[in-house]
């Protein structure tokens, strides 16, 4: 195949730890293209070991968007990585490259892909989750969460308002998008469809389980615990912020917390992940036109190179 039919954005997705940093390593080389990440965590600076961030080395080896953009006391939605997302292909391409867009983040994917909707339907499952939280919580904490992602609605409820700020976060939490920009927005945003969209999904299910223990088990020993630390020292986090909902954070602060003892940090974890893994994998098996490689199976650079027509 001639470099000129070789497709200009390329998809990789799969769930954690399926293996997607090292290949899209050897499919940017073989593409010529940028990596656009795809991915909620990678954005924050100073989350680098509990997201397994790539090493210094793997940045400057092929060019890499959206990693290290916002302070995790900043929020990031699914809207605003469209968006950024579109800006950065255009450049890209302008410069006679191809891209690369790599990760784990569905809600981003679908955002890209589809354009979003000015107003997702109602979803039980997050108002059941929300009925939840507030159960234990009580309504005023949600507000105080609410009014920290979309200020804007925030600032026209009563700290008690349940069924509107139910809705207001199961809007937020639908879409990563404020619940007052839907309303300004009033039509969806276009979507981008790549010309090849590949997902490394595990053909058995116990081989990315101890993948993920694997993981966590070198994020530990690298000083995981050591980073959640470091970030609670900072005085300005919360639990509540999207950064420190990241799987993982979550357990180790509240661990740190005392919610449960640090010595279950390590089941606790692995567990979360296999739990985020499994939802990346029903979303996946939503997108009809991914092209699965199996990420267990013999060469998968190979395969994956070969259905993007690409030679190492």
């Amino acid at each position: 195949m001639s470099t000129d039919a070789l497709p200009a954005v390329v998809a990789l997705a799969g769930p954690t730890a399926s293996g997607k940093s090292a290949v899209s390593l050897v499919l940017a080389g073989a593409l010529d293209a940028e990596i656009v990440s795809v991915d909620s965590a990678l954005v924050y600076r100073g989350m680098d070991i509990g997201t397994a961030k790539p090493t210094r080395q793997e940045l400057a080896r092929v060019p890499h968007h959206l990693i290290d953009i916002l302070d995790p006391s900043g929020h990031y939605s699914a809207a605003a990585f469209a968006a950024d997302a579109h800006r950065l292909i255009r450049g890209i391409r302008a410069r006679g490259r191809r891209v690369l867009l790599v990760g784990g983040t569905m809600l981003y994917f679908k955002a890209l892909f589809e354009g979003l909707d000015p107003m997702p339907a109602a979803d039980a499952a997050l108002r059941a989750e929300l009925d939840e939280e507030a159960a234990g919580r009580g309504w005023p904490a949600l507000h105080a969460e609410l009014e920290a992602v979309d200020p804007a609605t925030a600032a026209r409820l009563a700290p008690n308002d349940a069924q509107r700020i139910q809705r207001a976060l199961e809007v937020y939490r639908a879409t990563g998008v404020p619940l007052s920009l839907l309303h300004a927005s009033g039509e969806r945003s276009a979507g981008l469809q790549p010309d090849l969209f590949l997902s490394l999904e595990p053909a058995e299910r116990a081989w990315l389980h101890e993948r993920i223990a694997l993981r966590f088990d070198q994020m530990l020993a690298a000083g995981f615990l050591d980073e959640v630390r470091a970030l609670r020292a900072r005085g300005d986090l919360r639990p509540d912020l999207p950064s420190m909902r990241c799987v993982g954070y979550r357990q180790a602060w509240e661990a740190l917390d005392g919610v449960f003892p640090v010595a279950e940090l390590r089941e606790r974890g692995i567990a979360a992940t296999r739990q985020l893994a499994k939802r990346q994998l029903t979303w996946l098996r939503g997108m009809p036109q991914r092209e699965v490689i199996a990420c267990d199976g013999p060469d998968v650079v190979g395969q994956v190179l070969r259905a993007a027509g690409a030679r190492a």
